[in-house]
């Protein structure tokens, strides 16, 4: 007596896995798709960044061309968009001098800027010794001499989107932001750093995300 085989079952079992793959599939599609129509109709805009003042605490070059220095500085960072959030996630503040880092990283905490917000930080950026190149270090010394310093201000760290309750992946953001610092009149009887002096600049930074 022979046992008949049937495929038909296995059969229907195969279609229906089949069906619901192809389901989910056109379900995710139209998911992104809505997504992308959204975030094209809301063009999410970079954040705007100033640098608004400095103050220099210390400021000394020394052989063999080491630099030690000690700032403060106050930068707003405003969210043009009014649908879209920004979370910063952690963010690398340091000073450089034609191209070259004199500064530590100073690290700005984590935060979320809602729609229109602006956030003001006012960190601390400092070197102890800090090697500098001959050249670099010629020019500093002369700087110092003639009463001002033109440094870069840069912002390192990365960013992300919100958008309702979807929070896009990280996108790497670059601030710069030109610094012209007065250290005092050269003229004058005392020339050299005039430290705990705030001096008031409102340069616009540049930004890239």
């Amino acid at each position: 007596m022979s046992v008949k085989q049937c495929h038909h079952h296995g059969s229907d079992k195969k279609k229906l896995l089949k069906k619901i793959l192809i389901g989910f599939g056109i379900l995710a599609a139209i998911v992104l798709l809505i997504f992308f129509i959204t975030w094209a109709i809301l063009q999410p805009r970079k954040p705007r960044f100033v640098l608004q003042d400095a103050t220099i605490y210390g400021f000394n070059v020394s052989a063999p061309i080491l630099l030690s220095s000690n700032f403060q500085i106050t930068v707003s960072a405003r969210n043009p968009n009014s649908k879209v959030g920004i979370y910063y996630d952690k963010l690398n503040v340091y000073a450089t001098y034609h191209s070259q880092q004199i500064t530590y990283f100073t690290v700005i905490q984590p935060v979320y800027q809602g729609h229109k917000d602006t956030n003001i930080w006012s960190p601390f950026i400092y070197g102890t010794n800090v090697p500098v190149a001959p050249y670099n270090g010629a020019a500093l010394s002369q700087d110092q001499s003639n009463g001002a310093i033109s440094l870069v201000i840069k912002i390192n760290g990365r960013v992300r989107w919100k958008v309702g309750s979807f929070i896009s992946g990280r996108y790497h953001l670059h601030v710069t932001c030109p610094a012209y610092i007065p250290f005092g009149n050269k003229n004058s009887a005392y020339a050299g750093v005039v430290t705990g002096v705030k001096y008031q600049l409102a340069m616009k930074c540049s930004v890239n995300v």
